[in-house]
This record gives C-alpha cells, sequence and structure tokens, in this order.
C-alpha cells in the first residue's frame, strides 16, 4: 500500500517496538512521519535514519504525553514543520503486571497517567488541530476480551481507551474525522516480553491457533490501512488484531 503520499501522521511512543514498526511502515507507505519519543532519543533517531535511508520522510519530537504542555508542544512544532497532521497514532503506552494487591498507587498513576491521560492530551489537541477528514488509531488490547490475573491496572486502562475512542467518534465525525481503536494480542516486543519466561510467553501463544504471539508487524499493517482513505467507513470501532487469541 502506497496511497498515504498526502498524509501526515503524528505516532505517539514510536522509538521502539510497535510503534517504531508503525512509524516505519507508515513511511513506505509514503506517509510523512512524526516519531514521537519521551526519553529515547536514540531510538527515535535511528528510527528516522531508517525511514529516510530508504527515501522516506520523518522527523522525531519528544514529549511526555502525559503532560499537556508538552503534548500542545508537540502539535505545535510537528504543525510547523509540515502544515498540517492528518492522522494521529496514540501508541505511547507502559504495562505493570501485577496482582491488584500488589499493585501500588505509583504503579497505578503511572499506568493511568500515560496510558489515559496521554490518549486524553493527545485527543483534545486533536479535536481542534488535526486537519479536516483525518483519522485517529487508538492502541488498546485484547487482554481486555481476558481475565488474565496481573493486568487488573493495566486492562482498566485500556478499557478507559476504547471508550474514549467510542465518544470521541461522536465528538470529531462532522469534521470527516474517523476514530478507532486497534487491540493487539501478545506481540514479540520488549514491553511484553521483558520479565516473563519463556513458558509463560508460550501459554500464551498456545492461546492463538496459530501456536504464535503476533510481531510488530502483524499490527503495523492493519494500522496503515486504518489510516489510509480505504477505511474512511469504519469509525468507532475497536479491532482485535490477536490470531484468534480471543
Amino acid at each position: 500500500m502506497d496511497n498515504l503520499s498526502n498524509k501526515v501522521i503524528l505516532v505517539t511512543g514510536a522509538s521502539k517496538g510497535i510503534g517504531a514498526e508503525v512509524a516505519k511502515k507508515l513511511a513506505e507507505a509514503k506517509a510523512s512521519v512524526i516519531v514521537n519519543y519521551a526519553g529515547s532519543k536514540a531510538e527515535a533517531d535511528s528510527v528516522v535514519e531508517t525511514i529516510k535511508n530508504n527515501g522516506g520522510n520523518a522527523i522525531a519530537i519528544q514529549a511526555d504525553v502525559s503532560k499537556a504542555g508538552e503534548v500542545k508542544s508537540l502539535f505545535d512544532q510537528a504543525i510547523a514543520h509540515y502544515g498540517k497532521i492528518d492522522v494521529l497514532v496514540n501508541n505511547a503506552g507502559i504495562m505493570i503486571t501485577k496482582l491488584i494487591k500488589d499493585t501500588t498507587d505509583d504503579d497505578f498513576t503511572r499506568q493511568f497517567d500515560i496510558n489515559v491521560r496521554g490518549v486524553f492530551n493527545t485527543l483534545r489537541e486533536a479535536a481542534t488541530r488535526l486537519a479536516d477528514n483525518g483519522s485517529v488509531i487508538n492502541l488498546s488490547t485484547s487482554v481486555n476480551r481476558l481475565m488474565l490475573p496481573t493486568y487488573g491496572t493495566y486492562v482498566a486502562t485500556k478499557s478507559a481507551v476504547e471508550q474514549l475512542t467510542r465518544v470521541f467518534s461522536k465528538e470529531v465525525g462532522n469534521r470527516g474525522i474517523n476514530v478507532n481503536s486497534v487491540s493487539p494480542g501478545p506481540t514479540n516486543t520488549a514491553l511484553f516480553t521483558t520479565g516473563k519466561p519463556q513458558e509463560v510467553i508460550d501459554r500464551l501463544a498456545s492461546l492463538s491457533p496459530f501456536n504464535r504471539i503476533g510481531e510488530p508487524n502483524d499490527i503495523a499493517g492493519v494500522i496503515v490501512f486504518l489510516a489510509s482513505d480505504d477505511a474512511k467507513w469504519i469509525n468507532a470501532q475497536n479491532i482485535g488484531v490477536n490470531g484468534g487469541m480471543a
């Protein structure tokens, strides 16, 4: 697919994992990409370098999405550079897996600040600053469809993201903006695999009829499609991308 040549796309948390793969795939489809990162400057610069070496167009901009002022600056800088933002991909997020009884106040606050407040902050900017006929794609999780111990606070944040997605679609639809969420299953990224024994990963892989966990490319292809005009009639939906796990 190379029909994104007229689009400028902001991807939050795009220095690694799914976000980095999404940024690269969007650039392959000829979009101009803003690679947002919070602290991983070297990795964000590497993503931009890879995109440019492949003939694409990208810049990296630092911003902590949990901070409203930094999100405003992110939009300011992106629009100053490219003149507009057509598509927002809310990928930035963290996952802390603990039993609810072991979850600290700080664990709870960090996850809600980044996973929910971060999406809220970018949507608030996008409400008036995303280009007409644009698109918003928020990252949720297929774990919402399961009842896995230790994921309680994480799925609470992602359930909030899904509700923000639905409501926001009604608030900006009059400008031709469609808003959807994508729910990956277990995916081979540091966010998911770090700290998990191989037997746990294998057990989760066995939940899919393909007997594997996802790869970032599996998720990126769906997001590239949702960013295209071919997906404009898809709106207020949550799309599971999990290999049939749930």
